[in-house]
Order: C-alpha cells, then structure tokens, then sequence
C-alpha cells in the first residue's frame, strides 16, 4: 500500500475541517506552530517524517486523507459526521474533561 503524504494546503484544510488552530497540530505533533506555517503557506517542505508527524496529529483529531484516485485528486474529510461527532461529544462531556486521545 502506498504511503499518502499531504500537502500543505490539505493540511491548511484538514485543520479548518476538525476546527482546530496550528497551535493544537503543533502540539499534537510535537513541532513548532512556525514549521507547521511555513508547510501550509508552501514556503518550506520539511522532511517526510515531519509531514508524517502533522498527517498523523491532524488524522488523530478527526481528519481523514483520500489519496488520489485516477483523475480525481487528493482530499480530505471528516473521520464522523457531524451528527455523531455532536453525539460522542455530549457522552464525553458526561464524564469530565476529554484527554488527548479522545475524539475532538
């Protein structure tokens, strides 16, 4: 199986999907908000293993990369949709504060 790489604008989009700031990815991620910035605006490609580190963080927080398929490009989307992120958000909400590892 292929190893899907994003780009930085689908980065730029993933983090608008899952509604969550550079900040979040950066800690996610454990990068600097700066490396992450540069990556969306195309002013720097970081190495694959960086890239890897912001697929990954913005994938644990709800987003979903789509590789490309023939003539359709590469995408993104949500993990849930927002009927059942809304649900699995109260339950969380019933219990305390959510942890990391949580769904957003």
């Amino acid at each position: 199986m292929e190893v899907l790489l994003i780009t930085g604008p689908l980065s730029k989009a993933a983090r608008a999907l899952v509604e969550v700031s550079r900040a979040k990815v950066a800690a996610n991620a454990n990068l600097d908000e700066a490396a992450i910035r540069a990556f969306e605006h195309g002013m720097h490609t970081p190495p694959d293993s960086v890239i890897q580190a912001i697929q990954d963080a913005l994938e644990e927080l709800g987003a979903v990369f789509i590789p490309e398929q023939g003539a359709l490009g590469a995408g993104v989307r949500l993990k849930f949709n927002r009927s059942l992120t809304k649900r699995i958000g109260n339950l969380e909400n019933e219990g305390g504060p959510s942890a990391k590892d949580d769904v957003p």
